[in-house]
């Protein structure tokens, strides 16, 4: 039900009535706006866009609370999720009355201060989640984060830090009781969490094994929780005799008996944690002169370059380091692969060696049978 009437002071009321029974009312100058105005609600209504001009008064910090609470996150998602969404200007503010310029603004302000590209492509990933959910729940009527550019993420070839095998002995030398966990990040491709996670049944040293069943979350020791490690990571890893012999030496230096024992812990019995285990890697980059920005991470990169290097196809690489889809390897390292310029060379050196060595072959042949002639003349 919509009308629209001329008040005493001529302007004009516009009216309607939502399918709650709810009214709604606008006031114009001309009465050709107050229809224009009735005709647009009508129209968001047939296509099912209709959004109630109220439901964007809810204060962004109050409504995405309620939107995470919803989610099936695990922790680390939650704390990600969390951490983007309240470092916007707009917290305070009614979610319907964010602006795109402002999301933009946003955006660069964090680049500004010094945050990785990387890291603002995150947090405007999570920003733009929850004003898709608002959408979705006709909360807006339209997403303002929808055409926000994100910055551009270095090259992976650029931006990924690989260690030579200098580099890497160093950092076990320097490791101390932390050489275990250095291992396993640099000889089976772990994850932080996944390296922190791991317990003594995991340890498979017949088959010569490495079970990721579970990992790590949280950044401080009162927040840390052992949970299930990430999407599709599950995984049993084949790893070289050399690392299980730094591993059992570990178990028998640190007396680790029961099987759902922690392979990795702190001297006070703590789990590791996203920073005291950064904390103990900057204390072996330092005494391993390693760059600074080499991150614990590295190790890993380090791992799947090696892989990479010795011809394993994508798939393996995949399944050695979790991923839950090949194309999520070939986005990270795509560039340590041979380029089909390479393969190409490669192959036809390889055909030409072959060729030339047969033609050699039928030479020295023709060569034997000729002095062999002349001896018998």
């Amino acid at each position: 039900m919509a009308s629209i009437r001329q008040r005493p002071d001529g302007r004009w009321r516009a009216r309607y009535r939502d399918a709650d029974g709810r009214e709604h009312a606008r006031h114009f100058t001309l009465k050709r706006d107050a229809q224009l105005w009735l005709d647009e609600i009508s129209a968001s209504v047939l296509t099912g866009q209709y959004v109630d001009p109220r439901a964007g008064r809810a204060v962004w910090s109050t409504w995405v609370v309620g939107w995470m609470d919803a989610q099936a996150w695990v922790l680390g998602t939650r704390e990600a999720a969390e951490t983007a969404v309240e470092s916007v200007p707009w917290a305070s503010r009614p979610i319907g009355s964010v602006k795109p310029s402002q999301v933009q603004a946003w955006v660069s302000g964090e680049l500004k201060r010094g945050l990785a590209a990387s890291t603002v492509r995150t947090r405007l990933n999570y920003v733009q989640m929850a004003f898709r959910a608002a959408v979705l729940d006709k909360v807006i009527p339209a997403s303002p984060a929808a055409a926000v550019k994100a910055p551009r993420a270095r090259r992976a070839d650029a931006a990924m830090k690989l260690l030579d095998v200098e580099q890497v002995a160093a950092a076990l030398d320097a490791a101390g009781d932390f050489r275990g966990f250095v291992a396993v990040c640099a000889f089976a491709g772990l994850r932080l969490g996944e390296a922190a996670g791991l317990q003594l049944r995991d340890v498979n040293f017949l088959r010569r094994t490495l079970t990721v069943a579970r990992q790590v979350q949280g950044s401080t020791i009162k927040a840390a929780a052992i949970v299930p490690p990430k999407y599709g990571s599950e995984r049993t890893i084949y790893v070289p005799d050399a690392l299980l012999e730094i591993l059992a030496a570990h178990v028998d230096a640190q007396r680790i008996s029961r099987p759902d024992e922690q392979l990795f812990t702190t001297a006070l019995d703590r789990l590791w944690n996203r920073n005291n285990a950064g904390e103990e890697w900057r204390r072996i980059r330092d005494a391993a002169a390693l760059p600074e920005d080499v991150t614990l991470h590295a190790l890993r990169h380090t791992y799947a370059s090696s892989l990479i290097a010795s011809g394993c196809d994508v798939v393996t690489v995949q399944r050695a380091l979790g991923h839950s889809q090949p194309s999520i390897t070939l986005n990270v390292y795509a560039h340590l692969w041979p380029s089909a310029e390479d393969r190409t060379r490669a192959a036809a050196a390889e055909y030409m060696a072959a060729v030339m060595d047969s033609a050699d072959s039928v030479r020295t042949e023709t060569g034997k049978a000729q002095v062999s002639g002349l001896a018998q003349r």
